[in-house]
């Protein structure tokens, strides 16, 4: 039978995969010519490559979710619940403060700390949070709950709030509306609202027992082939549907291609059930089939996958230090940058960027300069014991 260490690659692998791929969309966001323009899902301006581009990357936040879920579980196979409890706890909120500060700044260069636009990892850290007290309940109260929130959320998009107050708190745990709100002179806007990613958590932590060295390996890759075909299944019959599920309907557009994209354009903020479906159903079943292949581009994304805190953290400094570059070769000047109407410092929202084209090249540059400093610090995590390595 696998020991658990050499199944965990299989997770480190589809998680240095998809966090790969992520950058793509925010080498798109910085560089491509209307990357500040527009919507890439928009059927009335978009096209199949652009739109594609941006679909892809819809698999990334799902799945890094899910599988910090099932790293969880795995954890608590060493750990006490106390134990785990308190990790949780103490790396949830450094994760959030992380967002308002090194991966708010990395996003934004906005030295003044006026604006913050929570994302992924403030979604993470509140995650964990919660998480720090759902770890005393049983295993299968947890993935009750996960699949609760998961599949009943969407329930929100047949509410009308008008309580101000009620409007906020919604926009923080169930709702994303992308409107700024301000504390003072601060405004922020949060992108990732907390409970439906929490779902997706939980769920990654449900299936987390089956990477327990006590499942042989041929029950476990059927269990994530079977469970991703059903969620793939419960997506198209959704979809087809066009009901509950996502707020999204989809329309016969002026041909057959750009009507696949209105079925596949769902809602990523909050993460829509058919959106949740759509992602991690292929997502298991990638999962299961990778367990036993290794080669030099699974190494390679192995490494990703080991230190996803600190690639994500340097990708973002990486491509905003280009985009900063690219704008003061382009003849602007440090003053302009404050002329402009801009969503980030250095990156003008008009006649700024490439092709589609270049921005897959500048993204594979972008991998390769964040390849390098994260062997390094895989390969520092793997020879020290200090405490502090296992929050970055």
């Amino acid at each position: 039978m696998e020991s658990i260490k050499k199944r965990i690659q299989s997770i480190d692998v589809l998680r240095g995969i998809i966090m790969a791929i992520m950058a793509l969309d925010h080498v798109r966001d910085y560089f491509h010519i209307n990357g500040m323009n527009g919507s890439p899902t928009d059927m009335e301006t978009t096209t199949p490559a652009l739109f594609f581009t941006r679909w892809i990357t819809h698999f990334c936040a799902p799945t890094f979710v899910l599988l910090s879920g099932t790293s969880i579980y795995l954890q608590s196979l060493r750990k006490t619940k106390k134990e785990l409890s308190w990790f949780l706890f103490t790396r949830g909120l450094w994760l959030m403060f992380a967002e308002f500060t090194l991966v708010g700044f990395g996003w934004s260069f906005n030295i003044s700390f006026d604006f913050f636009f929570l994302q992924v990892i403030w979604a993470i850290g509140s995650s964990m949070v919660i998480f720090s007290a759902l770890i005393f309940f049983r295993y299968w109260i947890i993935v009750i709950i996960g699949i609760a929130l998961t599949l009943l959320h969407n329930i929100m998009d047949y509410v009308i709030i008008t309580n101000d107050h009620l409007d906020v708190a919604a926009n923080f745990f169930l709702i994303t509306e992308f409107e700024p709100y301000a504390i003072g002179s601060i405004r922020i806007i949060t992108a990732y609202a907390i409970l439906p990613w929490t779902g997706i958590m939980l769920l990654g932590y449900g299936i987390g027992k089956w990477f327990n060295s006590e499942v042989r390996p041929e029950t476990r890759r059927k269990s994530l082939i079977i469970t991703g075909s059903l969620l793939i299944a419960l997506f198209l019959i959704l979809r087809l549907l066009n009901g509950y599920g996502d707020p999204a309907l989809w329309e016969t557009q002026r041909n057959s291609t750009y009507t696949l994209l209105s079925f596949l354009n769902v809602t990523k903020y909050p993460p829509s059930l058919l959106y949740t479906c759509m992602t991690l159903g292929p997502a298991l079943i990638v999962l299961a089939l990778i367990e036993n292949i290794q080669n030099r581009f699974t190494a390679i994304f192995n490494i990703f996958g080991r230190v996803p805190f600190f690639y994500y953290l340097i990708h973002i400094y990486i491509i905003h230090i280009l985009c900063t570059t690219l704008f003061f070769a382009e003849g602007y000047s440090f003053e302009d940058n404050f002329k402009l109407t801009m969503s980030f410092a250095f990156r003008p929202e008009e006649n700024f960027g490439f092709s589609l084209g270049i921005v897959y090249l500048i993204w594979i540059l972008v991998l390769v300069l964040c390849y390098f400093p994260s062997r390094w610090y895989n390969n520092y995590k793997s020879t020290h014991k200090h405490w502090w390595l296992s929050y970055i």
